[in-house]
Protein backbone atom coordinates (compact mmCIF):
# COMPACT_ATOMS: atom_id res chain seq x y z
CA UNK A 1 0.00 0.00 0.00
CA UNK A 2 1.38 3.32 -0.50
CA UNK A 3 2.34 5.82 2.13
CA UNK A 4 0.22 8.75 2.52
CA UNK A 5 1.34 12.02 4.44
CA UNK A 6 -2.02 13.15 5.45
CA UNK A 7 -4.88 13.31 3.08
CA UNK A 8 -6.92 16.67 3.49
CA UNK A 9 -8.26 18.57 0.89
CA UNK A 10 -5.84 20.91 -1.33
CA UNK A 11 -2.79 19.78 -3.86
CA UNK A 12 -1.78 15.97 -3.20
CA UNK A 13 1.77 14.99 -4.55
CA UNK A 14 2.54 11.32 -5.78
CA UNK A 15 6.16 10.20 -5.51
CA UNK A 16 6.80 8.35 -7.93
CA UNK A 17 10.18 6.94 -7.29
CA UNK A 18 10.30 4.38 -4.15
CA UNK A 19 12.82 6.38 -1.75
CA UNK A 20 14.70 4.82 1.66
CA UNK A 21 13.40 6.73 5.22
CA UNK A 22 15.95 9.46 5.38
CA UNK A 23 14.66 10.94 1.17
CA UNK A 24 10.83 10.35 2.23
CA UNK A 25 11.70 12.49 5.54
CA UNK A 26 13.99 15.23 3.02
CA UNK A 27 11.00 15.56 0.38
CA UNK A 28 8.27 15.66 3.73
CA UNK A 29 10.00 18.58 5.19
CA UNK A 30 10.45 20.50 2.27
CA UNK A 31 6.96 20.40 0.73
CA UNK A 32 4.24 23.32 1.46
CA UNK A 33 1.89 22.25 4.75
CA UNK A 34 -0.99 22.59 2.29
CA UNK A 35 -0.04 19.76 0.80
CA UNK A 36 -0.44 16.06 1.38
CA UNK A 37 0.96 13.24 -0.25
CA UNK A 38 1.53 9.69 -0.67
CA UNK A 39 4.97 7.19 -1.18
CA UNK A 40 4.74 4.74 -4.03
CA UNK A 41 6.17 1.37 -2.41
CA UNK A 42 7.73 -0.28 -5.72
CA UNK A 43 7.59 -0.06 -9.32
CA UNK A 44 4.54 -2.36 -9.99
CA UNK A 45 1.74 -0.44 -12.41
CA UNK A 46 -0.45 -1.49 -9.65
CA UNK A 47 2.38 0.43 -6.49
CA UNK A 48 2.58 3.19 -9.20
CA UNK A 49 -1.27 3.60 -10.35
CA UNK A 50 -2.23 3.55 -6.42
CA UNK A 51 -0.67 6.72 -5.91
CA UNK A 52 -1.12 8.55 -8.85
CA UNK A 53 -5.32 8.08 -9.00
CA UNK A 54 -5.76 10.83 -7.02
CA UNK A 55 -2.80 13.45 -7.43
CA UNK A 56 -2.57 16.85 -8.89
CA UNK A 57 0.85 16.45 -9.07
CA UNK A 58 3.65 13.45 -9.64
CA UNK A 59 7.49 13.65 -9.21
CA UNK A 60 9.18 11.63 -11.38
CA UNK A 61 12.87 10.42 -10.91
CA UNK A 62 14.08 7.20 -12.33
CA UNK A 63 10.22 5.75 -12.84
CA UNK A 64 9.76 6.26 -16.41
CA UNK A 65 5.87 7.19 -17.06
CA UNK A 66 3.95 5.52 -19.96
CA UNK A 67 0.57 5.85 -21.41
CA UNK A 68 -1.56 3.12 -18.69
CA UNK A 69 0.13 5.09 -15.91
CA UNK A 70 -1.32 8.20 -16.89
CA UNK A 71 -4.96 6.70 -17.92
CA UNK A 72 -4.45 5.79 -14.29
CA UNK A 73 -4.27 9.27 -12.88
CA UNK A 74 -7.85 11.13 -12.98
CA UNK A 75 -6.60 14.64 -11.73
CA UNK A 76 -3.17 14.95 -12.86
CA UNK A 77 -1.79 18.13 -13.85
CA UNK A 78 1.72 18.55 -13.87
CA UNK A 79 4.73 16.28 -13.75
CA UNK A 80 7.92 17.14 -12.38
CA UNK A 81 11.39 15.28 -12.97
CA UNK A 82 13.25 15.48 -10.09
CA UNK A 83 16.42 15.33 -12.56
CA UNK A 84 16.94 17.07 -15.58
CA UNK A 85 16.39 14.20 -18.20
CA UNK A 86 12.61 13.13 -19.04
CA UNK A 87 13.52 10.23 -21.57
CA UNK A 88 11.28 7.93 -19.45
CA UNK A 89 8.40 10.04 -19.67
CA UNK A 90 5.96 9.82 -22.87
CA UNK A 91 5.92 12.99 -23.82
CA UNK A 92 2.81 11.91 -26.70
CA UNK A 93 1.28 10.46 -23.85
CA UNK A 94 1.25 13.50 -21.54
CA UNK A 95 0.18 16.06 -24.49
CA UNK A 96 -2.96 13.64 -25.04
CA UNK A 97 -4.26 13.62 -21.20
CA UNK A 98 -3.82 17.29 -20.85
CA UNK A 99 -0.65 16.97 -18.41
CA UNK A 100 2.39 19.56 -18.31
CA UNK A 101 5.76 18.12 -17.77
CA UNK A 102 8.81 19.83 -16.48
CA UNK A 103 12.60 19.06 -15.00
CA UNK A 104 15.40 20.74 -13.97
CA UNK A 105 17.12 22.20 -16.49
CA UNK A 106 20.99 21.51 -15.27
CA UNK A 107 20.15 20.85 -11.13
CA UNK A 108 22.01 17.89 -11.00
CA UNK A 109 25.47 19.21 -13.00
CA UNK A 110 27.84 19.76 -9.83
CA UNK A 111 27.74 16.04 -8.58
CA UNK A 112 27.31 14.99 -12.22
CA UNK A 113 30.32 17.01 -13.38
CA UNK A 114 32.48 15.27 -9.64
CA UNK A 115 31.18 12.50 -10.80
CA UNK A 116 32.49 12.34 -14.63
CA UNK A 117 36.03 13.69 -13.39
CA UNK A 118 36.08 10.81 -10.67
CA UNK A 119 35.33 8.28 -13.23
CA UNK A 120 38.10 10.01 -15.68
CA UNK A 121 40.67 9.31 -12.78
CA UNK A 122 39.30 6.16 -12.09
CA UNK A 123 39.46 4.55 -15.74
CA UNK A 124 42.61 6.42 -16.00
CA UNK A 125 44.30 4.43 -13.20
CA UNK A 126 42.66 1.30 -13.37
CA UNK A 127 41.14 2.15 -9.85
CA UNK A 128 38.38 -0.97 -9.64
CA UNK A 129 41.51 -3.39 -10.51
CA UNK A 130 44.00 -1.87 -8.34
CA UNK A 131 41.67 -1.72 -5.60
CA UNK A 132 40.61 -5.06 -5.93
CA UNK A 133 43.96 -6.55 -5.96
CA UNK A 134 45.70 -4.05 -3.27
CA UNK A 135 42.57 -5.39 -0.59
CA UNK A 136 43.37 -8.79 -1.63
CA UNK A 137 47.16 -7.79 -0.05
CA UNK A 138 49.50 -7.74 -3.42
CA UNK A 139 51.45 -5.32 -3.70
CA UNK A 140 52.53 -4.67 -7.33
CA UNK A 141 53.77 -1.47 -8.31
CA UNK A 142 55.78 -1.77 -10.99
CA UNK A 143 53.43 -3.57 -12.88
CA UNK A 144 50.66 -1.08 -11.63
CA UNK A 145 53.15 1.76 -13.42
CA UNK A 146 52.73 -0.09 -16.39
CA UNK A 147 48.60 0.13 -15.95
CA UNK A 148 48.02 3.32 -14.91
CA UNK A 149 48.04 6.81 -16.85
CA UNK A 150 47.88 10.49 -15.69
CA UNK A 151 45.19 12.86 -16.36
CA UNK A 152 47.34 15.62 -16.87
CA UNK A 153 48.79 16.90 -20.31
CA UNK A 154 45.37 14.90 -22.16
CA UNK A 155 43.26 16.34 -24.72
CA UNK A 156 39.68 16.15 -22.93
CA UNK A 157 37.07 16.33 -25.50
CA UNK A 158 33.20 17.25 -24.47
CA UNK A 159 30.58 16.25 -26.43
CA UNK A 160 27.69 18.39 -25.38
CA UNK A 161 28.45 21.65 -23.38
CA UNK A 162 25.23 22.18 -21.57
CA UNK A 163 25.03 23.09 -17.66
CA UNK A 164 27.09 19.67 -17.19
CA UNK A 165 29.77 19.91 -19.74
CA UNK A 166 30.54 23.25 -18.60
CA UNK A 167 30.39 22.50 -14.63
CA UNK A 168 33.17 19.51 -15.96
CA UNK A 169 34.64 22.58 -18.05
CA UNK A 170 35.78 24.57 -15.08
CA UNK A 171 36.71 21.68 -12.71
CA UNK A 172 39.16 20.39 -15.14
CA UNK A 173 40.78 23.95 -15.12
CA UNK A 174 43.46 22.62 -12.29
CA UNK A 175 44.33 19.56 -14.27
CA UNK A 176 46.91 20.50 -16.92
CA UNK A 177 44.46 19.50 -19.84
CA UNK A 178 43.34 20.58 -23.03
CA UNK A 179 39.96 21.26 -23.14
CA UNK A 180 38.07 20.85 -26.90
CA UNK A 181 34.37 20.16 -27.06
CA UNK A 182 31.75 19.94 -29.26
CA UNK A 183 27.92 20.94 -28.85
CA UNK A 184 25.02 22.01 -31.40
CA UNK A 185 25.14 24.91 -30.35
CA UNK A 186 28.33 26.77 -30.21
CA UNK A 187 29.17 28.86 -27.17
CA UNK A 188 30.15 32.75 -27.63
CA UNK A 189 33.80 33.79 -27.89
CA UNK A 190 33.62 34.97 -24.69
CA UNK A 191 32.69 31.59 -22.87
CA UNK A 192 35.19 29.67 -24.33
CA UNK A 193 37.63 31.84 -23.30
CA UNK A 194 35.92 31.84 -19.43
CA UNK A 195 36.66 27.64 -19.76
CA UNK A 196 39.60 27.50 -21.32
CA UNK A 197 37.51 25.41 -24.91
CA UNK A 198 38.11 25.09 -27.89
CA UNK A 199 35.15 24.29 -30.69
CA UNK A 200 35.68 20.74 -32.85
CA UNK A 201 33.55 19.10 -35.05
CA UNK A 202 32.23 15.92 -33.40
CA UNK A 203 34.49 13.55 -35.53
CA UNK A 204 37.65 15.64 -34.91
CA UNK A 205 37.06 15.89 -31.51
CA UNK A 206 36.67 11.90 -31.82
CA UNK A 207 39.52 11.37 -33.49
CA UNK A 208 41.90 13.33 -31.59
CA UNK A 209 40.63 13.24 -27.53
CA UNK A 210 42.50 11.24 -25.24
CA UNK A 211 39.68 11.27 -23.42
CA UNK A 212 35.84 11.34 -24.81
CA UNK A 213 32.87 12.39 -22.24
CA UNK A 214 29.16 12.15 -23.49
CA UNK A 215 27.08 14.94 -22.23
CA UNK A 216 24.26 14.92 -23.98
CA UNK A 217 20.45 14.01 -24.03
CA UNK A 218 19.27 10.96 -25.12
CA UNK A 219 17.10 12.09 -28.39
CA UNK A 220 16.53 10.53 -31.59
CA UNK A 221 19.41 12.13 -33.21
CA UNK A 222 21.67 11.03 -30.42
CA UNK A 223 21.20 7.22 -29.79
CA UNK A 224 23.95 5.18 -30.99
CA UNK A 225 26.14 8.61 -31.39
CA UNK A 226 28.95 6.87 -30.41
CA UNK A 227 28.40 3.46 -32.67
CA UNK A 228 31.24 1.30 -34.21
CA UNK A 229 32.35 3.29 -36.43
CA UNK A 230 33.12 6.42 -34.88
CA UNK A 231 34.75 3.72 -31.68
CA UNK A 232 36.95 2.35 -34.96
CA UNK A 233 37.52 6.11 -35.66
CA UNK A 234 38.67 6.93 -31.95
CA UNK A 235 42.61 7.87 -31.27
CA UNK A 236 44.05 4.77 -30.48
CA UNK A 237 44.55 4.80 -26.69
CA UNK A 238 41.81 6.80 -26.00
CA UNK A 239 39.87 6.66 -22.61
CA UNK A 240 35.53 6.75 -22.93
CA UNK A 241 33.34 8.45 -20.08
CA UNK A 242 29.56 8.60 -20.18
CA UNK A 243 27.72 10.15 -17.37
CA UNK A 244 24.82 10.64 -19.50
CA UNK A 245 22.95 8.11 -21.07
CA UNK A 246 23.55 4.86 -22.09
CA UNK A 247 22.03 4.90 -25.19
CA UNK A 248 24.30 7.12 -26.67
CA UNK A 249 26.95 4.07 -26.90
CA UNK A 250 27.24 1.13 -28.74
CA UNK A 251 27.78 -1.01 -26.04
CA UNK A 252 28.93 -4.17 -28.01
CA UNK A 253 31.16 -2.03 -29.91
CA UNK A 254 33.08 -0.65 -26.86
CA UNK A 255 33.44 -3.77 -25.11
CA UNK A 256 35.42 -4.98 -28.42
CA UNK A 257 37.10 -1.86 -28.25
CA UNK A 258 38.15 -1.72 -24.85
CA UNK A 259 38.89 -5.81 -24.91
CA UNK A 260 41.45 -5.15 -28.52
CA UNK A 261 43.31 -1.88 -26.65
CA UNK A 262 41.80 0.05 -29.00
CA UNK A 263 39.90 1.70 -26.16
CA UNK A 264 42.33 1.86 -23.01
CA UNK A 265 39.68 2.20 -20.85
CA UNK A 266 35.86 3.39 -19.98
CA UNK A 267 34.47 4.95 -17.20
CA UNK A 268 30.73 4.29 -17.38
CA UNK A 269 27.77 5.51 -14.99
CA UNK A 270 24.80 4.73 -17.35
CA UNK A 271 23.59 1.58 -19.47
CA UNK A 272 21.88 0.21 -22.57
CA UNK A 273 19.78 -1.09 -20.13
CA UNK A 274 19.77 -0.58 -16.48
CA UNK A 275 20.78 -2.66 -14.46
CA UNK A 276 23.11 -4.00 -17.19
CA UNK A 277 22.19 -7.52 -16.51
CA UNK A 278 24.44 -9.70 -18.94
CA UNK A 279 26.69 -6.47 -20.36
CA UNK A 280 29.61 -7.54 -21.89
CA UNK A 281 31.12 -4.27 -19.83
CA UNK A 282 30.70 -5.94 -16.91
CA UNK A 283 33.35 -8.58 -16.95
CA UNK A 284 36.06 -6.25 -18.18
CA UNK A 285 39.33 -4.99 -16.22
CA UNK A 286 39.71 -1.80 -18.02
CA UNK A 287 36.02 -0.10 -16.72
CA UNK A 288 35.28 1.70 -13.67
CA UNK A 289 31.34 1.32 -13.88
CA UNK A 290 28.92 3.10 -11.26
CA UNK A 291 24.86 2.38 -11.26
CA UNK A 292 23.42 5.47 -12.70
CA UNK A 293 24.59 7.33 -9.25
CA UNK A 294 26.15 10.05 -10.92
CA UNK A 295 23.64 13.08 -9.85
CA UNK A 296 22.34 10.91 -6.69
CA UNK A 297 24.13 12.96 -3.99
CA UNK A 298 21.91 13.74 -0.50
CA UNK A 299 22.73 17.31 -0.63
CA UNK A 300 22.00 18.13 -4.44
CA UNK A 301 18.67 15.79 -3.86
CA UNK A 302 17.36 18.62 -1.19
CA UNK A 303 17.94 21.74 -3.78
CA UNK A 304 16.16 19.64 -6.48
CA UNK A 305 13.00 18.81 -4.55
CA UNK A 306 12.93 22.83 -3.99
CA UNK A 307 13.16 23.96 -7.44
CA UNK A 308 10.78 21.75 -8.07
CA UNK A 309 8.30 22.57 -5.38
CA UNK A 310 8.77 26.51 -5.95
CA UNK A 311 8.33 25.31 -10.04
CA UNK A 312 5.08 23.70 -9.20
CA UNK A 313 4.02 26.21 -7.03
CA UNK A 314 4.31 29.06 -9.77
CA UNK A 315 2.33 26.00 -12.14
CA UNK A 316 -0.63 26.52 -9.55
CA UNK A 317 -0.62 29.77 -8.95
CA UNK A 318 -0.64 30.53 -12.86
CA UNK A 319 2.64 31.66 -13.19
CA UNK A 320 4.24 29.63 -14.70
CA UNK A 321 7.62 27.28 -15.26
CA UNK A 322 10.59 28.93 -15.84
CA UNK A 323 11.13 28.33 -20.13
CA UNK A 324 14.32 25.78 -19.40
CA UNK A 325 12.56 23.75 -16.59
CA UNK A 326 9.36 23.76 -18.56
CA UNK A 327 9.01 21.10 -21.24
CA UNK A 328 5.65 20.18 -22.33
Amino acid sequence: MAQAHGRAGGIHLAVLDVYPAPTRELIRRRLPPEWTCAFAEGYEDEQQHAVLGDADVAFANWYGVDARALAAARRLRLIHKLGAGVDKIDHDACRSHGVRLARIAGGNATPVAEHTIMLMLAALRRLPEIEARSRAGEWFKEEARVLQRQLSGRRVGLVGMGAIGQAVARRLAGFEVEIVYHDPVRLGPDRERELAATYLELDDLLRTADIVSLHLPLLPATRGLLGAERIRDLKDGAVVVNCARGGLVDEDALAEALRSGKVLAAGLDTFREEPPVGSPLLSLPNTALTAHVAGATFDNFGHMVDRAVANTGAFLRGEGIPPGDLVL
